[in-house]
């Protein structure tokens, strides 16, 4: 499988700092193994910057190709900006979400993800989510307690209910095989708290190319407000 990827972050409207990271930081391509991610640092002053950074450091560090899976990449993350809280009492209470995909030359995509951020899949024109996002609002949907609707509007919609940084954490995992001419996004929430589904399945079907959709969906969001910064990476699979 050939792949074909752009990447972009942006500060937005509003914040003085980006406390996004992602990797990696260029357009590309590859026949595969390639791994990509994004990490959506918390935890005011630097500290987020800091936890995201060191989240994807460690989590591309690791070979690819070896036995190291998604989820040991993410595990490790979570260690290591574990351990940097504890080192330095200033940076307590930091954390990051992290949603990676590890994409084989066979095609097979394999997720692991923490947090909010997202990854979807784009194919034959039907755009689908493959993360859970693991916040409050989400749990309360799930018992049934809310509505879709009503999370939108609830006080604590912002609310992570599982990040690295904070100790043992859950790691979701998810594999599929991938398609030719099908599309993967991965964004952190500065994207998807500003633009809905159904305008974010019209930017990625417009036919326009990686780089050129990365930079549309980010100042879509930047135009719907940009609250937060707004992390994104477009990946195409071609056979």
């Amino acid at each position: 499988m050939n792949y074909v990827w752009g990447t972009g972050t942006h500060v937005g409207r509003v914040r003085d700092g980006n406390e996004d990271s992602l990797s990696p930081t260029s357009s590309g391509s590859s026949t595969g193994p390639v791994i990509l991610m994004v990490a959506d640092g918390m935890g005011g002053a630097v500290a987020g910057e800091i936890a995201s950074g060191i989240a994807v450091d460690v989590a591309s560090t690791a070979e690819i190709g070896n036995e190291t899976t998604p989820e040991d990449r993410v595990q490790q993350a979570n260690d290591a900006v574990s351990a940097a809280v504890n080192e330095d009492s200033s940076l307590r209470g930091m954390g990051t979400t992290l949603t990676l995909v590890q994409l084989g030359s066979d095609g097979t995509a394999d997720l692991a993800h923490v947090g909010d951020s997202r990854a979807y899949l784009l194919r034959d024109g039907d755009m689908s989510q493959l993360t859970t996002d693991h916040t409050l609002v989400n749990e309360l949907i799930e018992l049934g307690r809310i509505t879709p609707e009503e999370a939108e509007r609830h006080p604590h919609r912002h609310l992570i209910t599982r990040v690295l940084g904070l100790g043992p954490v859950g790691v979701e995992t998810r594999s599929l095989a991938l398609q030719d001419g099908d599309r993967l996004l991965l964004c952190s929430d500065g994207l998807t708290t500003m633009v809905s589904d159904f305008g974010i399945n019209q930017i990625l079907n417009a036919g326009e190319g990686v780089e050129a959709t990365v930079w549309s969906l980010i100042e879509h969001a930047n135009t719907a407000g940009g609250v937060d910064n707004t992390t994104v990476v477009v990946i195409d699979a071609r056979a």
